[in-house]
């Protein structure tokens, strides 16, 4: 038997388009950020601002025309997000706890940790990539244009 195709919902479709335009503004916005702060003095610091052009890429394509292949590649760069997110988060708390342990050597444990996450670089900042890839998962959740129907059942039922 054949998937039932959904009925079509006209509010998740705003909330959809929403979130999607959100997710892109957030984008815009962390671009500008990541330019003005000059963070592309090194390979590592350029690939926050790679994922981000390829989120802002398959957004718009997402949004434009709504394909099961668009919504994957979202998907995949939004899955970029959270990897870049996290890896931006361990890069610069290690900056900043190399940095505090060059002004005071004697540093150690809650002190070290405290002082890090009040480094010279925002310790944090990279976790709104994070959020922003669990923001874009979340607008590709249940998209009608993933709907698959499914294969008949030929089983025989005893």
């Amino acid at each position: 038997m054949d998937a039932i195709p959904a009925r079509p919902n006209p509010t998740l479709d705003v909330v959809r388009r929403l979130l999607l335009a959100l997710v892109l503004a957030a984008i815009l916005g962390y671009v500008v950020e990541l330019l003005l702060l000059e963070h592309y003095e090194s390979a590592t610091q350029v690939i926050p601002l790679a994922v981000l052009a390829l989120g802002l890429l398959s957004g718009a394509a997402a949004g434009w025309r709504p394909t099961a292949g668009a919504l994957r590649l979202f998907r995949g760069s939004m899955s970029l997000f959270l990897v870049a997110g996290l890896a931006g988060l361990v890069l610069h708390y290690r900056g900043n706890v190399e940095f505090e342990l060059e002004r005071e050597p004697s540093l150690a444990g809650l002190d070290l940790f405290w002082e890090a996450l009040h480094g010279a670089t925002p310790a944090l900042a990279p976790g709104s990539m994070v959020q922003l890839g669990l923001l874009g998962l979340l607008f590709t959740y249940r998209h009608p244009a993933l709907r698959t129907a499914r294969p008949a059942d030929t089983s025989e039922t005893r």
